[in-house]
């Protein structure tokens, strides 16, 4: 009489838990991960043919409003109220639609103040304005 054993039955690898490993993986670096900054990501590529015309659009310049800590805005060294941020930029704007606005607040400048004079901006027809964030280098 021959005895068989039963044959034992092959193990089942099981992916589950490498795809929680996984997926607990993918919540950790999207988490801690930092976006980047989408405006140093050109929108339009200039064509050749349309250098020609691009060039003769550039602005002239830009003005810059630095926001003290404070709250006032200074243009060119001098300190100016809102009133007369909107007229100065209102006769700039005239002369060349599309000069760049920069705004630099103070780290200590109070958020209301950068908000006036992005309203004092969008009044006298300001089409491009940005705010600048200076950082301590490390």
């Amino acid at each position: 009489m021959n005895l068989k054993r039963q044959a034992q039955p092959r193990a089942l690898i099981s992916l589950v838990p490498m795809i929680d490993v996984m997926l607990i993986l993918l919540v950790f670096f999207m988490v801690t991960s930092t976006y980047l900054n989408l405006d140093m990501i050109p929108a339009l590529r200039p064509d050749t043919d349309s250098v020609a015309t691009t060039v003769s659009t550039q602005p002239e310049g830009s003005i810059m409003i630095r926001i003290g800590a404070d709250g006032h805005a200074v243009l060119r060294g001098r300190q100016l109220d809102s009133d007369a941020v909107t007229d100065h930029l209102t006769t700039e704007i005239a002369r060349e639609p599309l000069t760049q606005v920069l705004i630099l607040p103070s780290g200590a400048a109070p958020m209301q103040a950068l908000i006036s004079v992005m309203d004092s901006a969008a009044l006298a027809g300001v089409q491009r304005l940005r705010v600048l964030r200076l950082e301590a280098s490390q």
